[in-house]
């Protein structure tokens, strides 16, 4: 059997059936990628703002509290030299007493103070 020409007849076909569309969904993801990317660094920044100033703001905290760590300090040493101070006046004031003839002596005073306090009324209100 002899064999009939084909050359005219067949046509290649393409692998892909639409190319175009192939490439634009190509660019398309990679657009899209891209925009991702850009986001995802527009987010990374505004981060890395936002830890910056929280570093800055713990910074001034940690300041902040060495300062009243200080002050806390120096009121502690005011409270311990005024506590010592009230001790010597307390024991200066008990040796007064037991000199002025102790507990006997200080109570006579304090009555005769409520007495005059009394009198004191009495002579404003009558």
């Amino acid at each position: 059997m002899p064999r009939k020409s084909t050359s005219s007849s067949y046509r290649a076909l393409p692998l892909y059936e639409d190319d175009s569309n192939d490439t634009d969904d190509i660019m398309s993801a990679v657009r899209s990628q891209q925009e991702m990317l850009h986001k995802q660094d527009e987010s990374l920044d505004v981060l890395g703002n936002s830890a910056a100033r929280l570093g800055q703001i713990s910074l001034e905290i940690s300041e902040e509290l060495q300062v009243q760590n200080k002050m806390l300090d120096d009121m502690g040493n005011e409270l311990d030299d005024a506590d010592i101070n009230l001790e010597i006046v307390t024991r200066k004031t008990q040796e007064l007493i037991q000199k002025s003839g102790g507990c006997k002596y200080f109570s006579i005073i304090v009555v005769l103070c409520l007495v005059v306090v009394i009198l004191f009324f009495l002579i404003v209100y009558t």
